[in-house]
């Protein structure tokens, strides 16, 4: 890697980091077009598995505080965590058969859908706890799959499957959804990096460099949100525009893929 490179590869990490700290989520879907138009990586494979392995150790790092702080429900946030894990391995599976121009079309299709769910105001729920708080395991175990298999498939932490999925099969409070999915994102974003390096596709000093540049990132986003709380429908317009913009572009180029 060149100079530059290590330098674009740090402020990626960075922005991805900020917007985690500033919205709390959505951040790590611009991990795969960072690494892949702005720090150069050309094999959309290795991006893929690259940005899992650093949404995985952002993820895991963000689950301490929460974890410290009794935001999560351990028993749910486990049934979620294993069965997507399977899941994961076995999207991660498919998703490095599929050829990389179709992978990077499909992929920001799931951009637009992100753009889209984050623009619609969230209906605001009791973040009070629940006597006896309900758990339907069985529809946690079958949301956890089929989360874990985009989330593989994609390389993506998919938090913003997690949580809505976690709050259906659940009564819980916003925060403990928030707290517990961060284990599921940590797990499925491990199980993606591993089944990618075993095949060669993870770029291990551009992870290293892109989560180092997520932390500094993280603590500038989490420093800036206490000042901008009152904003944050405003800062969620404003992200999900720049997801759907950098999305229409990634499917201008890739539609070539599917022969459109």
């Amino acid at each position: 890697m060149t100079t530059i490179q290590v330098i674009l590869a740090i402020v990626s990490g960075s922005i991805v980091g900020f917007v985690l700290g500033l919205l709390g989520g959505g951040g790590s879907i611009l991990a795969t077009p960072l690494l892949l138009y702005v720090v150069g990586v050309q094999d959309p494979h290795v991006v893929i598995g690259t940005s899992a392995l650093a949404v995985a150790v952002n993820a895991y790092a963000n689950f301490i505080p929460h974890a410290r702080a009794g935001h999560v429900r351990w028993k749910t946030a486990v049934y979620f965590a294993i069965p997507g894990a399977i899941g994961a391995y076995f999207g991660s599976f498919v998703g490095k058969l599929i050829p990389g121009n179709q992978l990077l079309f499909l992929f920001a299709v799931l951009m637009i859908v992100m753009a889209v769910r984050m623009a619609i105001p969230k209906r605001k729920k009791d973040e009070t706890d629940e006597v006896g708080e309900q758990v339907h395991f069985l529809r946690v175990v079958v949301i956890a799959l089929l989360v874990g298999v985009l989330s593989g498939f994609f390389g993506i932490g998919g938090g913003f499957l997690i949580v809505p999925g976690l709050l259906i099969a659940t009564k819980m409070p916003m925060i403990a959804a928030i707290g517990s999915s961060l284990l599921s994102v940590g797990t499925f974003g491990l199980t993606t990096a591993v089944t990618y390096s075993l095949s060669g596709l993870v770029d291990w000093w551009v992870a290293l460099e892109f989560v180092g540049g997520g932390i500094i990132g993280g603590i500038a986003g989490v420093f800036l949100a206490k000042r901008l709380s009152k904003r944050q429908r405003v800062l969620n317009y404003v992200f999900s525009g720049v997801v759907m913009a950098v999305a229409i572009y990634m499917l201008f180029i890739n539609a070539e893929a599917l022969n459109l």
